[in-house]
């Protein structure tokens, strides 16, 4: 039997999603944590690798039993099994032919970054951080030209394994509330520190370091180095993952924090 589940977790104690030989990965912790209510050692996947730093407010993960066992072992049993800043949301049974990485049709990240003074100090580890005042509007036309199929050869990390640079960004939306500038940022998948790197670059535009189009010229010269340093991955989260609703899992909508009104 395969069992999907939606996790919410506070990244900042852990070295990623994915497992590592030296441990202290959010898959080792939850792997152990299943396997105790499984009865023998249980592989987990998940639909997105969120790097060492950053936070999920709905990873949705699956793995295979052999065991009959009520729904609820799997969120409250596993939950008793997990560390501090780790929380199974739900759990449903799906079909084999589900997978929480590749059945995924597209992920929403959202970037909380603090725009003031001074540093963050309730809030660290949770936000990203700029002291220069941003200019949010000239960020949001940059962020214009991202929006479709493009190369993001230039937003990509130099160890990204993925056998191709083209994605489709669906959405980039820049907010500010407050002291807090919010990204929210879908596509269908992403690329190693892609948002990051976006959101690194948007930051040169928002501090007049560089113009709006400036982000356009760097999709079209599909070259890393010349693009902004990789932001911190502090104010990074995985918002949202979307699946067919032929895989009956609940809507994602209200599991977990939104942090609607930011």
């Amino acid at each position: 039997m395969r069992i999907a589940i939606g996790l919410e977790y506070d990244g900042s104690g852990f070295h990623g999603w994915q497992s590592q030989p030296f441990g202290c990965t959010l898959q080792d912790e939850i792997e152990a944590a299943v396997s105790v209510i499984a009865g023998g050692k249980t592989e987990v996947f998940g639909a997105g690798r969120t790097d060492r730093g950053v936070h999920a407010l709905r990873q949705v993960a699956h793995f295979d039993i052999g065991v009959e066992r009520p729904l609820q072992a799997w969120v409250r049993g596993v939950n008793s099994h997990l560390p501090q800043g780790i929380a199974v949301l739900w759990a449903r049974p799906v079909a084999d032919e589900f997978h929480a990485r590749f059945s995924a049709i597209s992920r929403r990240y959202r970037y909380l970054l603090l725009n003031r003074a001074v540093r963050p100090g309730l809030m660290n580890g949770k936000v990203g951080w700029c002291h220069w005042l941003l200019d949010v509007e000239k960020m949001q036309e940059g962020a214009s030209h991202l929006v479709g199929e493009h190369d993001f050869s230039a937003f990509r990390a130099a160890e990204c394994q993925a056998n191709s640079p083209v994605r489709e960004l669906h959405a980039i939306d820049i907010a500010r509330h407050g002291d807090l500038v919010v990204f929210d940022i879908s596509a269908n998948a992403f690329l190693h520190h892609m948002v990051r790197n976006i959101v690194g670059s948007l930051v040169f535009v928002g501090k007049g370091k560089c113009g709006p189009d400036w982000i356009l010229e760097l999709l079209k010269a599909k070259d890393r180095t010349l693009a902004a340093p990789t932001f911190s991955p502090s104010g990074l989260y995985l918002a949202e993952v979307a699946y067919d609703s032929k895989w009956g899992l609940p809507s994602q909508a209200g599991c977990g924090i939104e942090l609607e009104g930011i």
